[in-house]
């Protein structure tokens, strides 16, 4: 069955070049995670996936990465030792056995055009496909540029798209190398789209018990003139029936009047009774407080705080057993963070953890990375 294009998907730049390039979210997440380590030294990654042929189109899709162990940089010259190509090769057959080699990544501090020529020798003796990718990242800035293997040549690409699926296969890699890459949740900040959400839910909040008040009062409104108006026509050509009319409108008005003092006189009524009682309930409770034994409230407190460490205990034990989280109907990173954690605090982790610049961007079904 040929491979569909992915529907879920974000469009960097101009893509009117060929190769189509779609690289998946998580690879693009692990790429960014590998910035903050190539700030003193340039780091390299191995890109797999597939390069296909689609509706007379050459596509190729990037789902997988895997940190290539050293690469030197002397001048305009990269250096990659033979032996360490091997094993990052032996790497892709154990970790990505269904996927090939598309290409590979640099990243490091400045720009690369010093680089141009040391990178596309460096590129044809390690690829010798058409249409295989190299792509440069600062390591600094959110820079980045896409190059193709075409005629021999490495040529600039204007865009490439981020697409969202299911990948299994490069989430489990991630999971086994956080660590080295140092992805802890050490540096957290309130989310500030989960921010947004929290201040728009209150003021709505707060406008529907506003209208609640007036509920009542409006409904009667709209009864009176329902009436007048259906009295009204009928009675529209008769004098007398239109003061009967006005004197049952009056009646009416009363009538409303009335039922709202007696609701007001009953609801005083019922305040005074309920405030008596609190009333009587604080004199019983401290009679009893002060005839309580004091070693007994002792006890009680004692009690509570280890209760309160043991369900402290118990989410965190579960928060732990957990590596990644799928995305539910309804949720958002504060929730997700509330729901594992017990606290929002870790939103920020979250959003490292998965490399989302915007925490709107989750989706149904998405397997989030747990710090």
């Amino acid at each position: 069955m040929e491979r569909q294009f992915p529907k879920n998907v974000r469009q960097i730049g101009n893509v009117s070049d060929e190769p189509k390039i779609y690289m998946e979210d998580y690879v693009d997440t692990y790429l960014n995670q590998l910035r903050m380590k190539a700030i003193d030294s340039p780091i390299a990654a191995l890109l797999t996936g597939e390069i296909v042929e689609q509706e007379g189109q050459a596509v190729v899709y990037i789902s997988g990465a895997l940190q290539i162990e050293a690469v030197e940089v002397a001048g305009t010259e990269i250096r990659m030792d033979e032996e360490i190509w091997k094993r990052t090769q032996e790497e892709r057959e154990t970790h990505f056995p269904e996927q090939e080699a598309v290409g590979w990544c640099m990243i490091e501090t400045g720009h690369p055009m010093g680089l141009n020529q040391g990178v596309g020798e460096l590129h044809k003796k390690l690829f010798e496909k058409e249409n295989t990718v190299f792509v440069w990242r600062d390591a600094l800035e959110t820079d980045e540029i896409f190059y193709a293997c075409k005629y021999g040549e490495l040529m600039q690409m204007g865009g490439h798209y981020i697409y969202y699926e299911r990948n299994p296969t490069m989430q489990s890699y991630m999971i086994r190398t956080r660590k080295e890459n140092g992805v802890t949740p050490s540096e957290l900040v309130e989310d500030r789209a989960a921010k947004n959400f929290r201040s728009t839910v209150r003021n709505k909040k707060n406008y529907r018990e506003q209208r609640q008040s007036s509920r009542f009062s409006y409904a009667m409104s709209v009864s009176l003139v329902v009436v007048v108006l259906a009295i009204g026509i009928s009675t529209m050509n008769n004098v007398d029936k239109m003061r009967s009319v006005q004197k049952s409108l009056d009646m009416l008005s009363m009538s409303i009047g009335k039922t709202e003092e007696t609701n007001g006189t009953v609801k005083e009524a019922e305040n005074n009774k309920e405030d008596k009682q609190n009333q009587k309930n604080k004199t019983e409770e401290k009679t009893v407080d002060n005839k309580a034994d004091s070693k007994g409230t002792e006890n009680r407190k004692k009690t509570e705080n280890e209760q309160q460490k043991t369900e402290q205990s118990t989410a965190t034990g579960k928060q732990a057993q957990e590596d990644y989280y799928t995305v539910q109907r309804g949720d958002t990173l504060d929730k997700i963070s509330l729901k594992l954690y017990g606290t929002a605090n870790h939103v920020e982790a979250i959003c490292k953890m998965n490399g989302l610049t915007d925490g709107n961007l989750i989706y149904i079904g998405q397997k989030l990375l747990l710090p």
